[in-house]
Order: C-alpha cells, then sequence, then structure tokens
C-alpha cells in the first residue's frame, strides 16, 4: 500500500485499524460509509495529527463513480456484503477489493495460525494465545476476537507468533492469506442470510486452506461430516490433523471416557483428564483439543501445552459464571449466537434451566434448539424479532412454558421469581444480538448488570 491511495470501506473498528496501517505504510486514505449521518469528527479523532494530514477525505451516504478517480484499491470492513452497489461499482471499475485480514497479512512476519468455525472460535483462539505465550515471547492474538489483524501486523518480527480469529464475512475477500496452521472448529447453519446457501458457507468456511501448501497444516473436527469428508479430499494439500469428541481418529487427539489422549504414528500418550480443566461441556474439550492441536503444529512442546490447558478458565460471555444468588446459579453465553452454540450451552448445564433467549433474525431455523428443552428447560423467556418464532417452534415442538420480556431487566426478573434452589438461569440466545445491543458483549454485559442488581 506504499504511496497507493486506497479506498477504505466502513469506519468501525476494523476500518479505523486498517486506516492506520495503510498510513503507516506510507499510503494515502479515503473513507467511505454507507451512514449518511456519520459524525466526520469522531473519526478523524481517532487518529494522531501526522496521519489526519493523509486522510484526504471522508465520502459518506453513497459512493460515485466520479469518487474513483485514481483509487488503487479498496479494503472493505468484514460487515459489508460483497453485493453492496456500491462493492459492485468497485469490481465494475475493476479496483481490488481486499479485506482487513488480507491487509494485515501483507505485513506479517513470522509465524501465523488460523481458526475458523461456527462455534468455538473465540474460546479456541484465547486458549491459543496463552500456550503460543508460554513458548514465543512475541505472542499476538487478533481477528475477530475483537483485536483487529490490521493493528497488531506491522509489529509483527520473525520471531513473532501469532494466532488470528477468521469468520466467514473476512474468508470471503482473502487473496494471498495462508496461514502455517489453520484450523476449522466445526460447521453448523449460521449466517444464512449473507451467505444464502449452506453450500456457499461450507465453501467460505474451508477456504481459509486454499492457499496453504504441503508443508502446512490443518486441524479438523473428525466428529463433523462436512469436515471429515473434506479432510480426506485428494487435492487438499496442508497435512490434516484431527480431534474428535468421540471416535478415536488414527491419528490426533481424541476424548477416551474422561481423557484426553494424543496419538501420533507411533505412540498414544494419555495427556490429562476432563476433570483437570475448568471448561465445562463436550464442546469445549473439543475446544481444548482443537487449541492443543494448532499449538503442537505450531512447534510448541506438549508439556507446556498441558499446563496451560490446566490453567485456562472461561473466556466472557462464553458459559461464564456471573453469580449465585438463593442457590441459583447465573450464566453468561451471550456469545451463543446460532442455535448449535445455544445446544452446546444448554447440555452443558447440570441441572434444570431457566433460558433466556431470541434476538436478531439471521433467517435460521430453531427446531434443533428447541427438541433439546426436554428434561433440560423449565422456563423459556424471549427478547428481540425473533421471540414469535421461537415462541411457534416451540408450541409446535410441545413446549408451553414461555414467556416475553420487553428487555433484558425483565427477562433477568422473570427468572429469577420463577427459579428454584439447585436451578441455573442461561442466557444463551441462539440469536445475534443486533436491533436490541450493539454487538454480543453489550448484551452480555447489561445481563450481567442486571444479574448483579437482583
Amino acid at each position: 500500500m506504499n504511496r497507493r491511495k486506497v479506498l477504505v470501506l466502513g469506519t468501525g473498528r476494523s476500518g479505523i485499524a486498517s486506516a492506520k496501517q495503510i498510513l503507516a505504510m506510507g499510503g494515502e486514505v479515503i473513507f467511505f460509509d454507507a451512514n449518511p449521518k456519520l459524525d466526520e469528527k469522531k473519526i478523524l479523532a481517532q487518529f494522531k495529527k501526522k496521519e489526519e494530514m493523509k486522510i484526504s477525505k471522508i465520502l459518506k451516504g453513497k459512493l460515485f463513480e466520479r469518487d474513483l478517480l485514481k483509487i488503487d484499491a479498496a479494503v472493505i470492513s468484514p460487515g459489508i456484503p460483497l453485493d453492496e452497489p456500491y462493492v459492485l461499482l468497485l469490481n465494475a471499475a475493476k479496483i481490488p477489493v481486499i479485506g482487513e485480514i488480507e491487509l494485515a497479512y501483507q505485513s506479517l512476519k513470522g509465524k501465523l495460525c488460523a481458526v475458523t468455525g461456527t462455534n468455538g472460535k473465540t474460546t479456541t483462539v484465547s486458549l491459543i494465545g496463552e500456550i503460543l505465550k508460554s513458548q514465543y515471547a512475541d505472542t499476538h492474538v487478533v481477528g475477530n476476537i475483537g483485536n483487529p489483524f490490521t493493528a497488531e501486523a506491522l509489529d509483527t518480527e520473525e520471531q513473532s507468533a501469532t494466532v488470528c480469529e477468521v469468520s466467514s464475512f473476512q474468508l470471503e475477500s482473502i487473496v494471498d492469506f495462508r496461514p502455517h496452521v489453520s484450523a476449522i472448529t466445526n460447521i453448523t447453519p449460521d449466517h444464512l442470510d449473507r451467505h444464502k446457501t449452506m453450500k456457499n458457507y461450507i465453501a467460505v468456511k474451508e477456504s481459509i486452506s486454499i492457499n496453504q501448501t504441503e508443508e502446512d497444516s490443518i486441524v479438523l473436527n473428525y466428529m463433523d461430516p462436512e469436515l471429515r469428508k473434506f479432510g480426506k479430499k485428494r487435492n487438499l494439500k496442508p497435512k490434516v490433523l484431527w480431534f474428535s469428541s468421540e471416535e478415536e481418529p488414527k491419528e490426533g487427539f481424541f476424548l477416551r471416557d474422561d481423557e484426553f489422549i494424543y496419538k501420533s504414528k507411533d505412540k498414544e500418550e494419555k495427556l490429562f483428564k476432563t476433570k483437570d480443566v475448568q471448561l465445562l461441556g463436550k464442546h469445549n474439550y473439543e475446544n481444548i483439543m482443537c487449541s492443543m492441536a494448532v499449538a503442537l503444529k505450531m512447534g510448541v512442546p506438549m508439556d507446556k501445552i498441558i499446563k496451560v490447558c490446566k490453567k485456562f478458565k472461561p473466556v466472557e460471555h462464553r458459559i461464564e459464571f456471573v453469580r449465585e444468588r438463593s442457590g441459583v446459579r447465573y450464566y453468561n453465553d451471550s456469545k451463543g449466537t446460532n442455535v448449535d452454540a445455544a445446544i452446546q450451552a444448554l447440555r452443558a448445564m447440570p441441572g434444570p434451566v431457566l433460558l433466556i433467549g431470541g434476538g436478531y433474525d439471521k433467517h435460521v431455523d430453531f427446531d434443533a434448539w428447541v427438541k433439546e428443552f426436554k428434561g433440560r428447560v423449565k422456563y423459556l423467556v424471549l427478547i428481540g424479532e425473533t421471540r414469535n418464532q421461537i415462541a411457534a417452534c416451540a408450541k409446535k415442538h410441545g413446549f408451553h412454558n414461555l414467556m416475553f420480556a420487553e428487555d433484558m431487566d425483565e427477562a433477568v426478573k422473570d427468572c429469577a421469581a420463577y427459579a428454584d434452589p439447585g436451578d441455573y438461569v442461561l442466557l444463551s440466545p441462539a440469536c445475534a444480538s443486533w436491533g436490541m445491543f450493539k454487538d454480543y458483549e453489550e448484551r452480555g454485559r447489561v445481563f450481567k448488570d442486571c444479574v448483579k442488581s437482583l
């Protein structure tokens, strides 16, 4: 991006970080945001004076052909669909459009591992980051986890190790992005409002390996039918290392009863037991095994991997214990933004559950989630635009213990009123947060505040 004029699409956290990298590389930035009421002063306040001088324009509302004169390239924020009219305008003008992780990758030094998948990414990436820190003095944990890749790419060195959480939105715009080790945690229906079909969604997730070679590795979930099929394709270049919570692959990490096992070509190692870790549920055991596999391929010795796995605590907003009150335990799983994640959180609860669900409509059905309610959920409290849809689905499956709440405070108070000692109150919405909250993090913080103020 040296001395090039680059159009940055989007002025959120990713767009700002991308602009800062472009400016640091000697490029010139023009911003575009579809919001016509965008506050330009707030955007510029995030830059130093020297940087601000190289931001030539802030365009907003609508992009015109005349705005593209002398533009060399465009960087798109992951939240922007590739079929937006202004993105199609760029394509028609033959202006290269890349994503934030591709831009970051162009400046990266050292070793890189990248994790994608429908669920488990944040926990897995956080754990990998902690393991890498035990081996590499300079470790960077970046990507969709909340710290933009572009914010740290220029600070990496040849001895650095970077782990990147990559969403399907980010994978849509990669060009040369090539991790030394990639991983796909699982693939279940999600974001079909953007990707339209499961076939498209699966293809995007699997594209994390598209630039990998025989020198690289990919870690895959042996229990995921799509990934098992993908891992056995003849044209898949990176070496495959499996992890499994049920069956035992010939090579890889797996669970045997309550013990974590690693099997290589010439030996089998018993590592530790499920009671030795602080994460709850089978899905978290899968996250641990995926993390161990990635770390091993990144060159971390097994003894260091085991030590970190035993100490690691749950990440915020993912089956996070909030408090116990009157014998009732409250858990925040605001990051359960899709059906499969919500199922895993529900299965992790060891007693009767009062469940808070609902939110933004991503055009998925809720049948699989509702089928898990029998024998587990005492009451379902629904919020957000999907509440009528979920209520209808619940009634269709014979579940009628449900209530509507107008906001999180009302939902939490309803649960507290109906809970008995030994019950669990769980926020695991199976939906995105948009509409009621800025993001899942805000939703989780509001939930925790409501619980703490009971």
